[in-house]
């Protein structure tokens, strides 16, 4: 019986936590905040684990909308500014976050339909050497997503 009482207490963490692997690197818990009704655009996050012998770079993020594009989060004194990266190099060995306040995937041009807690989406990411991996983000609120550790 307390076995079974653990399992029920873990499951939801389990079908929260979702990770794909592709050669040495390791694609963990693809997530994106969910936005307000009216909003335009919105993030994407995750950690890349690269567990292999040579860097890789994640080169293009696709998704079934109009723009998609690799953010990382610059300071100009007190304002925060989304400036677009061409890629992200993910060192052998070494682990690279897109986290609130940071590395990100937008995705534009929402128009009219929010991503909404619970809903999920797939995509790409398009890595120079390990190719394409396919993914699926879950939307969840984005308290959820500063901390990957539980996942």
């Amino acid at each position: 019986m307390k076995n079974l009482i653990i399992a029920a207490l873990l499951l939801p963490t389990m079908l929260l936590a979702h990770d794909y692997t592709v050669g040495g690197l390791q694609i963990i818990h693809p997530a994106a905040g969910a936005t307000a009704p009216t909003a335009q655009t919105g993030a994407g996050y995750f950690q890349i684990l690269n567990n292999g012998d040579a860097a890789d770079s994640l080169i293009e993020v696709i998704a079934d909308f109009p723009r998609v594009m690799i953010h990382t989060t610059e300071m100009d004194g007190d304002i925060a500014r989304m400036v677009h990266v061409d890629s992200v190099e993910i060192p052998a060995g070494e682990t690279v976050t897109f986290a609130p306040g940071g590395l990100h995937v937008m995705f534009m041009g929402l128009n009219g339909d929010p991503f909404e807690v619970g809903e999920k989406f797939d995509a790409v990411l398009v890595f120079e050497n390990a190719g394409n991996v396919p993914v699926v983000f879950y939307v969840e609120d984005i308290t959820d997503l500063s901390d990957h550790s539980n996942h």
